[in-house]
């Protein structure tokens, strides 16, 4: 009987344990720290053994095969031993997508765009009666909806952390919504590495498959002459000129149309929930998906003319004394926080910091220097942003915790302006994720100012 050893005990590695032992595996899965109780209880209810809180190495040495989460580093001194044992490690990705027989995929990556673009997808597919199921990187496990459901399609948000393990994987539809620096402490600070990365979710797509893609992002442009594109290509585009047999989508003043083969649609950016540049790149994506998965062109209008944003992504958290509160909690990177300043059409009280992953903050100056009336430093060290927004913001006040940076926040707004929490950085020097994070903004807001 194969052996398979899962490392890590979050939502990626108990739906693949899971599914592992529902295949017939000899399977282990281990976790360096605590499982949460909710997946304890699924494991026990499947009767996968299971450590938490350290790693049996001999136990885990002797695997055939390692599904390795993909919070892991490969740093990780027990990644490197594995490694070094020969033992093949792959993704969840990988793993669960050997057992999906003739159901097909959909599968979205980017550094910036991707949760809403999957969620925009998915909803427009359970719209139109599709029986689909949401996963990858927000949703159930990938590999715990293919264990426990049958599903036709699969919308799969993919980071570059889970595409690294994938290697028969293929996405039927593949979505690239763009290519920033991000996670560059885990690529070696090369950013070629992590573009490569991203790549990945073109990898053995053939001429049935679909390739979505931004035309006017400048890496994706470079990156693709070093790729074999067999698919059809779809990109969208509203600066770029974009022209692709197979179809495309092109945005122009506050509209835009998306066609894929014969089917094609128009939409008011201004009928849209969503707000703001990003989510029209977003939309035109998720049209182009759609459309390629067979959905038809009313209703991929009506299900994106009717889709909410999603939670800390430019979310409105309330307006008091004249005084709006948004929660952009999710942007964790440059290119991220650029949207957003984008979209601000008020005064900007900004609220960023945490743990830096390399950043370079150059490309916010400008939108600063124009939007932003008080920088808001939040996190255990500031010395890098104080330092890069010195000279480019009016003031700029250094705070080492949540409480503090919003009552910070409170005494710089003014009638008018808008308190934007938006940190181009990672939340794990104050807080669990950046979820949690813009949980504690909205619950500040209420209790204070509700």
């Amino acid at each position: 009987m194969k052996r398979i050893v899962v490392l890590g005990g979050g939502i990626s590695g108990y739906g693949s344990a899971i599914l592992a032992k529902k295949k017939g595996f000899d399977v282990f899965l281990s976790d360096s720290g605590r499982i949460a109780d909710r997946y304890k209880a699924r494991l026990d209810e499947w009767a996968v053994p299971y450590e938490e809180g350290g790693h049996t190495e001999e136990r885990i040495l002797a695997a055939d095969e390692v599904v390795k989460s993909p919070g892991i580093p490969e740093k990780a001194p027990v990644v490197r031993r594995i490694r070094e044992a020969g033992i093949p490690i792959i993704s969840e990705i990988e793993f669960a997508g050997r057992y999906i027989g003739r159901a097909r995929t959909i599968c979205i990556t980017g550094s910036n765009g991707k949760t809403t673009t999957t969620s925009l997808i998915y909803r427009i597919l359970r719209d139109a009666g599709y029986n689909a199921a949401l996963g990858g990187n927000i949703g159930e496990s990938f590999a715990y909806s293919v264990a426990t459901g049958d599903y036709d399609w699969y919308v799969l948000e993919l980071s570059s952390f889970q595409l690294d393990g994938m290697y028969r994987f293929r996405a039927d539809v593949a979505v690239l919504t763009n290519i920033t620096p991000d996670h560059l402490d885990r690529y070696d600070y090369c950013f070629q590495n992590y573009a490569d990365s991203k790549m990945r979710i073109v990898r053995n797509q053939h001429s049935r498959c679909a390739f979505i893609y931004s035309a006017d992002d400048p890496v994706i442009a470079g990156q693709l002459p070093r790729h074999e594109l067999r698919m059809r290509e779809l990109p969208f585009a509203a600066r770029a000129a974009v022209a692709s047999g197979a179809g495309n989508a092109f945005l122009c003043d506050g509209r835009f149309t998306a066609t894929v083969g014969r089917a094609s649609v128009e939409i008011d950016t201004a009928q849209m929930k969503l707000k703001g540049l990003h989510n029209a790149y977003n939309a035109m994506a998720a049209a182009l998906a759609a459309l390629a998965a067979g959905v038809a062109p009313e209703q991929v209008r009506r299900s994106i003319c009717a889709f909410d944003p999603v939670e800390h992504r430019l979310e409105p958290a309330g307006e008091y004394g004249g005084v709006a509160w948004i929660n952009d909690s999710k942007a964790t990177n440059v290119d991220s926080v650029w949207y957003a300043l984008e979209s601000m059409t008020r005064p900007v009280v900004w609220i960023a910091g945490g743990t830096d992953k390399g950043n370079d903050y150059a490309p916010l100056k400008e939108f600063a220097r124009q939007k932003v009336r008080t920088l808001v430093c939040m996190g255990a060290d500031n010395a890098k942003l104080v330092a890069e927004f010195t000279g480019v913001v009016p003031q700029i006040v250094s705070t080492g915790s949540l409480d503090e940076a919003m009552r910070a926040a409170r005494d710089a707004a003014r009638p008018g302006d808008a308190v934007l929490l938006s940190p181009a950085c990672a939340s794990f020097d104050l807080f669990k994720n950046y979820e949690q994070r813009g949980e504690l903004f909205k619950q500040w807001v209420a209790e204070h100012l509700g």
